[in-house]
């Protein structure tokens, strides 16, 4: 989403801990940030914090130390729940051992309220790097990262400050349909009473079956938030991907913000090398960009429902709904 904050974050679930929070004697003098950092963290002092610009909603600083740099988060009105599902997410991709994201390494309560997530701190490269090496570390990492219960993910997370349901589901039609596009239009009546795009989205909703006819789609561990800001390079060229809002889902979904992650042909011709194309895939590609759509105009208002109208008048034409 364009206007979460940029973050190299990332966690393995078998790291991650989380801080506990601490009594109200106690918690307004220490810095469960700085603490962390000179303890399990491993560093003697802390050197230099500096702030690292990018994003809307969360505060994010690099911390320099005798035993290397972290990256560190803080959201000063959001509990740790937010973190902890990022970090979850993170986790999950991480150990597909794929494609790099930030090893995350804690995540707590502040003392005076909010939260935080420390991680690894990458160096990143001067570009995005090579499109063809993305596109297959991302198939790659939609092979290995299956899950047995199927559509969903084992915690709710938030794309961008949106809250995304993930309930698990064994019918990803009835997922995609319930929980993206149909939590995204209820939002829409209920922010903007907008009556319209909630109809006619809800009859698009209840057709679009066809558009699956002949698919085999298994659930895939999907980033679910891959725009050019979450997508960077290490200093060797190798491509990272940041502030994901995972789950398990078509493969396909994951390219629904590609109208402004600027993917090319090479990154689709080595994508499809590893996970073949399926039939109608070009058919589907608006229906994935119509969730992004819809959770742009609930977040900024009316400059994205023409964009969102238009993919849902097209397609309840073609589907003759």
């Amino acid at each position: 989403m364009m206007s979460t904050s940029t973050c190299f974050s990332s966690l393995s679930p078998l790291s991650f801990t989380k801080t506990k929070p601490s009594s109200p004697l106690c918690s307004m003098s220490t810095d469960p940030v700085r603490e962390w950092i000179l303890s399990e963290g491993k560093a003697s002092k802390i050197t230099k914090i500096s702030p690292v610009g990018g994003g809307c909603i969360n505060f994010a600083n690099r911390y320099d130390t005798d035993a290397g740099s972290f990256f560190v988060k803080t959201n000063r009105s959001i509990g740790p729940s937010m973190f902890e599902a990022e970090a979850l997410g993170l986790g999950a991709m991480y150990e597909t051992k794929t494609i790099r994201v930030p090893k995350p390494y804690k995540v707590g309560p502040l003392p005076t309220g909010g939260s935080f997530i420390i991680m690894e701190f990458i160096e990143f490269g001067g570009s995005r790097g090579d499109q063809s090496v993305l596109g297959r570390k991302l198939a790659e990492m939609h092979k290995a990262g299956k899950s047995s219960k199927g559509f969903g993910f084992d915690v709710e997370n938030t794309i961008g400050s949106t809250p995304q349901i993930n309930t698990w589901s064994s019918d990803w039609i009835k997922f995609y349909g319930e929980h993206r596009l149909g939590y995204q239009l209820q939002l829409a009546l209920d922010q903007y009473s907008d009556r319209t795009i909630f109809e006619k989205g809800q009859r698009l909703v209840e057709n679009i079956t066809p558009l699956f006819d002949n698919v085999v789609i298994e659930p895939c561990l999907l980033h679910g938030d891959l725009w050019s800001g979450n997508i960077s390079s290490d200093k060797n060229g190798e491509p990272v991907i940041l502030d994901p809002a995972c789950y398990y889902g078509h493969n396909e979904a994951e390219f629904g913000m590609s109208w402004c992650a600027g993917f090319g042909g090479s990154f689709y011709n080595s994508y499809f090398e590893v996970i073949p194309k399926q039939p109608g895939f070009e058919k589907r590609r608006d229906l994935y960009m119509l969730y992004h759509y819809l959770n742009h105009y609930n977040l900024f208002g009316s400059g994205y429902r023409s964009s969102a109208m238009s993919i849902i008048d097209d397609y309840l034409a073609y589907l003759k709904a």
